[in-house]
């Protein structure tokens, strides 16, 4: 599945959740789904980068610096575990660029109250 399809499954998943339960006062809870959703996306493009190389061209093309890249890209623990560490490259900033919308940002749109 590529990025494109995997925003518009996700996208239609956040607006058929939130329409449904907009009624309801779930700000905090969103917040924290949009937490896991976000780390979740960031281990999504660790997988993608498959190869040390790769992990570092990238790492160091969002902002990291050489050796630090080079720290991140040569763990040897998982993607979920990874995606913690991306948070300092891969920012929420980022992520939103890239068009993968959030349960807060969308529940702010429709909210009824």
């Amino acid at each position: 599945m590529g990025n494109l399809q995997r925003m518009t499954k996700i996208k239609q998943l956040i607006h058929g959740w939130v329409n449904y339960f907009k009624l309801a006062d779930m700000k905090k809870f969103l917040a924290e789904t949009d937490e896991l959703m976000r780390r979740r996306i960031r281990a999504v493009y660790w997988k993608q980068w498959k190869k040390v190389r790769t992990r570092i061209r990238e790492l160091i093309n969002y902002g990291l610096e050489k050796w630090k890249a080079l720290e991140i890209a040569n763990t040897r623990k998982g993607s979920w575990r990874a995606s913690i560490v991306l948070n300092k490259s891969l920012t929420n900033k980022i992520i939103a660029a890239k068009g993968f919308e959030t349960f807060s940002s969308y529940y702010a749109k429709c909210k009824v109250n």
